[in-house]
């Protein structure tokens, strides 16, 4: 069964940090290029950061959006078929669901989390992120 399961998520407060993981089941990872998605209340899709395939077919590249760049790292564990958001000084503003997505890598990291595409590839169910003093 091909699914991708995000953990991580949780309450903290102003400045702190969380790791996010995201897993992947019934296909491997680094053939794919992944990003990470999130979506606030009453808001769309953002794509916060993006990361190419690992399969040696692409440049491996990643890209952040301006609003998380500085402060979260995309990396992979291909070994773990996963992949984790490390988030550092969180604010109240990061504050939504969290997913992670994973297609084919037709298109580049930027492309991808601009176009934040639900009909296409690969979604997990989401990881609650709140960040509230």
């Amino acid at each position: 069964q091909v699914q991708l399961v995000e953990s991580g998520g949780g309450l903290v407060q102003p400045g702190e940090s969380l790791r996010l993981s995201c897993v992947a089941s019934g296909f491997s990872l680094k053939h794919y290029a992944i990003g990470w998605f999130r979506q606030a209340p009453g808001k769309d899709d953002e794509g916060i950061s993006c990361i190419n395939s690992s399969d040696g077919t692409t440049d491996g590249s990643s890209y952040y959006s301006a609003t998380v760049e500085g402060r979260f790292t995309i990396s992979r564990d291909d070994a773990k078929n996963t992949v984790f958001l490390q988030m550092t000084d969180l604010q109240p503003e990061d504050t939504a669901v969290y997913y992670c997505a994973a297609v084919p890598p037709s298109l580049t990291p930027q492309r991808f989390c601009n176009m934040a595409p639900r009909h296409l590839g690969h979604w997990g169910q989401g990881t609650q992120v709140t960040v509230s003093s």
